[in-house]
């Protein structure tokens, strides 16, 4: 959520790099006039309240000295009844302010690239050789069919389209990059593990972003608690210190998650709807971070290189990519992709996405540190991490390991988890 105080004081500035979103924020103008209202009314119903009590002092002297009260009395209820409309018109300013911040995306960093679509980002590295087969590569979906591995059809009798049954050996390799994955970001990058609920309330959706902007994303329980399926690790984790203050000691604190992640993707008929690359429930492992704001962006650099050693223990190619101003989620203000090459498709495909979201997570959140006992508490940064998308590793994995009659190689790195050195 933005800073109701750094924009009071820097609206136009805020409101221009908004803007590079390819939406228009001048509505945010009107935010900083309903705040000036605010506070003068705060001002307003203090001074009202001092006058009331004032004169209700008076009234046990008027009764001492036989004076008629009447006029007091009249006096304090028409302060009740101005101080009663006030608070009602503070009421409805503090929730309309709250609401339009809440639904007003993350200010875009000022060093990131400037587009309104998806055509401005900026590749940044390539990793690997593309692969060049001489027989006629298949996707997916062929591949996980012709194996049994994959089966989608008794995946939409059991639930609907877009699920899938892993089945064999390809149940196998789904679990074996879960473990390899969390294996290697705690032993190789210090993180430390940690296993989240698969379902999140409101606050927790709301903390992160999702809500009030996406709610219809989100898979809803038929609870009466508001809770609903998560729709990634960054959600649990995030939220694990929503409203704390946590020491400086404590900083920087790195979680690595794996959960099973849950989406409607609202919007998104018709596109990558066949095999497993955007589905309604899949897996992924998670990166976080909590830290300090003055190495936050040290911190991004080092989650995104921790992401691309899985791709290249996997020895995958892949590349990576600078998002700009108008392809960043919501609440971040820097975003790298990570896209892997799929022969079948003859291009990369995000595979994971690394950001910064700077203190915005954390201001909705209520989530901040103190460096000093005696100092005020700053909020936190918060970083998020694929470390990577399960499925979409197990699609880069059988497309670029594929065999001419049909098999599929397992890299090395996951043949001890697989106990196999080849899908058949």
């Amino acid at each position: 959520m933005l800073d109701i105080k750094a924009l009071r004081n820097n609206a136009k500035s805020i409101i221009e790099r908004l803007n590079t979103r390819g939406e228009d924020f001048s509505y945010l103008y009107d935010v900083v006039e309903k705040d000036k209202e605010r506070r003068e009314l705060i001002q307003s119903i203090e001074k009202t309240k001092a006058n009331k009590n004032a004169i209700s002092k008076k009234i046990g002297e008027y009764k001492r000295e036989g004076k008629d009260v009447s006029e007091i009395l009249n006096s304090i209820e028409e302060d009740k009844q101005s101080i009663q409309t006030m608070q009602e018109r503070l009421n409805t300013l503090d929730y309309e302010i709250k609401d339009t911040l809440l639904r007003t995306p993350n200010i875009p960093h000022q060093n990131i690239p400037i587009g309104n679509s998806e055509d401005y980002n900026v590749e940044v590295s390539t990793y690997g050789e593309i692969p060049h087969f001489d027989f006629e590569v298949k996707p997916h979906w062929e591949l996980g069919k012709t194996l049994d591995i994959l089966d989608f059809e008794r995946a939409s009798k059991i639930a609907a389209s877009r699920f899938v049954v892993y089945k064999k050996l390809g149940a196998r390799l789904e679990r074996a990059l879960i473990n390899f994955m969390l294996d290697y970001h705690i032993t190789h990058h210090g993180y430390e593990e940690v296993m989240l609920p698969f379902i999140v309330n409101e606050a927790s959706m709301t903390a992160t972003g999702q809500f009030p902007k996406f709610k219809d994303d989100a898979f809803e329980l038929n609870d009466e608690r508001k809770l609903y399926l998560n729709p990634t690790a960054e959600v649990p984790s995030i939220n694990l210190h929503r409203d704390e203050i946590l020491k400086e000691s404590d900083l920087p604190i790195h979680y690595a998650a794996f959960t099973t992640a849950f989406r409607q993707e609202a919007g998104s008929a018709g596109r990558d709807t066949r095999g497993i690359l955007r589905q309604h429930q899949f897996n992924k492992v998670e990166l976080i971070k909590f830290v300090k704001p003055e190495t936050s962006y040290d911190e991004l650099e080092a989650m995104l290189s921790n992401s691309e050693a899985i791709l290249k223990a996997l020895e995958i190619p892949y590349r990576v990519v600078e998002l700009c101003s108008g392809d960043i989620g919501f609440g971040m203000a820097k975003t790298y992709d990570i896209e892997v090459y799929l022969p079948s498709y003859k291009t990369y495909r995000e595979i994971g996405s690394i950001s910064n979201a700077e203190d915005f997570q954390a201001r909705r959140g209520n989530i901040r540190f103190k460096r000093d006992v005696s100092k005020g508490a700053e909020y936190v940064h918060t970083l998020n991490g694929s470390g990577l998308a399960v499925g979409r590793t197990v699609i880069a994995i059988m497309e670029n390991y594929q065999q001419e009659d049909g098999t599929i190689l397992v890299p090395k790195v996951l043949q001890p988890y697989m106990k196999t050195d080849i899908i058949k």
